[in-house]
């Protein structure tokens, strides 16, 4: 891997670990591959989910009657405070942060942001319900109620999308990882091989002659009869 290939990659680990370090805040590069169909798959359905519960959610506090409810004027002017601002955020956050996650399926820090949206309205909701179910009609408290209940299972199965897709960015950073620091260790040194030129014969090696010892004389035996006397 050429050494631009190999800063490319060093910058996509650093990035990566960034985004999940800034609370997952970050996105989706026009280079990224294509989301899997199972994951928009899952996704379209708790849009769809979410986006019937805050149409139900709109209509059912545009009914509430809250200047009705039986309590102090204190407590019917937050209630009447907190569902101006569950509309607010009914009609404008959210339905722009399903807008923008839609065109990035499997963006992590817009996920989060509509979770942490979720969780907001599940808390000032969940305060109006409340109220309702003390000093409102049965008829209101019963559809808030109902309202409630989708709310929480869309936070509920939005939250665990998230997680998965946390985990999975999480893996994918320690992929990188692993990869950058081979890289950086550089290619493996290849074993040394032995060449042979095959063109030229092989010379055998010279044998070295063997020099022949010369025979020791035979000697005299004095009690032969034929052996020679000395001269006198």
């Amino acid at each position: 891997m050429s050494k631009v290939q190999f800063n490319l990659l060093r910058s996509l680990l650093f990035s990566g670990a960034l985004a999940l370090s800034t609370s997952f805040v970050g996105a989706q590069t026009t280079d990224a591959p294509p989301v899997a169909y199972s994951s928009v798959n899952e996704l379209s359905g708790i849009l769809t989910e979410l986006q019937n519960t805050a149409q139900s959610m709109q209509a059912d506090l545009q009914k509430a009657r809250v200047e009705k409810w039986k309590t102090d004027g204190s407590t019917k002017r937050q209630t009447q405070n907190n569902v101006e601002s569950l509309k607010r955020n009914l009609q404008t956050a959210l339905p722009e942060v399903i807008t923008q996650l839609n065109t990035a399926p499997d963006d992590v820090g817009l996920s989060f942001r509509l979770y942490r949206n979720l969780d907001a309205l599940y808390d000032v909701f969940g305060s109006v319900v409340e109220s309702a179910g003390a000093f409102g009609s049965k008829d209101e408290f019963q559809s808030l109620s109902n309202d409630m209940s989708s709310l929480e299972n869309a936070r509920r199965t939005l939250g665990e999308r998230v997680q998965k897709l946390t985990s999975a960015r999480e893996e994918e950073i320690k992929r990188l990882r692993i990869q950058v620091k081979t890289l950086a260790a550089g290619p493996p040194t290849p074993p040394k091989k032995n060449v042979v030129d095959d063109t030229e014969p092989v010379k055998k090696p010279a044998t070295k002659r063997k020099t022949a010892k010369p025979k020791p004389a035979p000697v005299a035996d004095p009690a032969a009869p034929n052996s020679a006397k000395p001269p006198q």
